[in-house]
């Protein structure tokens, strides 16, 4: 997750299919994947996994000697947070430009303190990341992964590593897009506990606009990854945060919600690897049980 924030504007580092939205001149959202002008208010957002339900974030204060960053993790699991000073003015003396931590679940911690030469408030501007997951997460599932729709049910797979049309970020390269139907049901392709889910968005597109709203369901595994299903159809979760999943358990409904040229789910595991969440490589229970290497174009059947 990559998020960037000013007190006057932001140059936020780029990554691959990062948008932005900001507020304007008359305190319209405005959404695009082209940076905010100088002196907008606003932060980027990540395709691949927005984290804005997760309650995780970067606060900001200022007292009448010093600035403090203070990072908060209302989440069900491990995060690191990285804070970089991206530009100071002559009314703050940072010791350094790079802060990391790693909170444990419903913890907050002071980050930095940047002390101030005068009264007034630094023009200093910060971007901010989280990473999901303890960073000493390996991913060591106990057998190939559930294919993650109906038993007997096959369909074909939209899009597989190698292939990187749309799954351009370390986030997103190991993903797996299943061509679903709006409305099939989604089962879990591995037991854990929910820790994110989102169920109130309606809209599916191909624009900036979108880059949000894709509602999303997220499974904490017990090796410390994160199963990611996004792209879910409205209002169908049927799982609550903190609710331990089985394998095989109905979770929700595909469907066409946030960036998306058409009806797809969008499968991921990541783990923390530091600076940034990453996707790993995934297999799925074939004909009693033999692995199965996800492959674009290939159809493939739930055991």
């Amino acid at each position: 997750m990559l998020i960037a924030a000013a007190l006057a504007s932001q140059s936020p580092p780029l990554m691959a299919q990062t948008a932005y939205k900001y507020r304007d001149a008359n305190g319209q959202w405005v959404f695009t994947d082209v940076a905010p002008p100088p002196g907008a208010n606003g932060e980027s957002i990540a395709l691949a996994h927005e984290n804005s339900k997760l309650n995780i974030s970067v606060i900001r204060s200022d007292d009448a000697g010093s600035t403090q960053f203070v990072a908060v993790n209302d989440c069900l699991c491990v995060v690191t947070f990285h804070v970089q000073i991206t530009q100071t003015s002559p009314g703050a003396t940072p010791t350094r430009a790079d802060y990391r931590i790693t909170l444990q679940p419903a913890t907050r911690q002071t980050m930095a303190r940047i002390a101030r030469t005068d009264a007034a408030s630094p023009d200093l501007q910060y971007a901010w990341r989280a990473a999901l997951g303890s960073p000493d997460a390996a991913h060591h599932p106990d057998r190939p992964y559930r294919v993650p729709f109906g038993v007997g049910s096959t369909y074909l797979i939209s899009q597989a590593y190698p292939s990187r049309i749309t799954h351009t970020t370390a986030e997103s390269e190991y993903a797996v897009d299943f061509a679903l139907p709006d409305g099939t049901p989604v089962y879990a392709a591995r037991e854990g506990t929910v820790i994110n889910a989102r169920h109130d968005s309606f809209q599916g597109a191909v624009a900036p606009i979108m880059l949000d709203q894709a509602n999303v369901v997220e499974i904490l595994h017990s090796d410390g990854t994160i199963g990611v299903y996004a792209h879910l159809h409205w209002d169908s979760i049927r799982v609550r945060i903190g609710e331990h999943i089985a394998r095989g358990q109905y979770i929700a409904d595909s469907g066409n919600t946030g960036f998306s040229a058409g009806p797809h789910l969008h499968f991921a595991v990541i783990r923390n690897a530091g600076e940034a969440d990453v996707s790993v490589p995934v297999v799925f229970a074939g004909l009693v049980g033999d692995p199965v290497t996800p492959a674009t174009q290939m159809p493939i059947t739930a055991y």
